[in-house]
């Protein structure tokens, strides 16, 4: 069962997003885009603490908002909201996955041999 301060957060969270893309100058097909894709990660990392995918959450929406009009240069869509979504539940995902890749690069053997291995 759900805790009643997640559910509580989570509608708040929902109605401040949902007045936030009637305001003018807000792509609110984006900001409703990015909002489901960030909801979609964070109910997918059910095992992270609540304040952490808290965190998440906020950190897919914006990615998934800033992302929305490069996406739209690079993919064959037309909507916003689609790309929006896209690039927020993919946001946290990559830059993780790029993170742990980074730790397990020793740049003092690069440093040393005099640049980046050859293929």
């Amino acid at each position: 069962m759900t805790e009643p301060t997640s559910v509580s957060s989570g509608i708040v969270i929902a109605t401040g997003v949902g007045i936030a893309s009637i305001l003018p100058g807000i792509d609110g097909d984006a900001l409703i885009g990015a909002f489901a894709g960030a909801t979609l990660f964070v109910v997918s990392a059910a095992k992270l603490p609540l304040w952490l995918r808290l965190v998440y959450l906020a950190i897919s929406v914006i990615a998934g908002y800033q992302g929305a009009p490069e996406a739209l240069r690079w993919l064959p869509l037309k909507s916003t909201g689609v790309a929006a979504f896209l690039c927020a539940a993919c946001a946290i995902t990559l830059t993780l996955a790029l993170i742990e890749r980074a730790k397990a690069i020793d740049l003092s053997s690069i440093i040393r041999r005099g640049g980046p291995p050859s293929a």
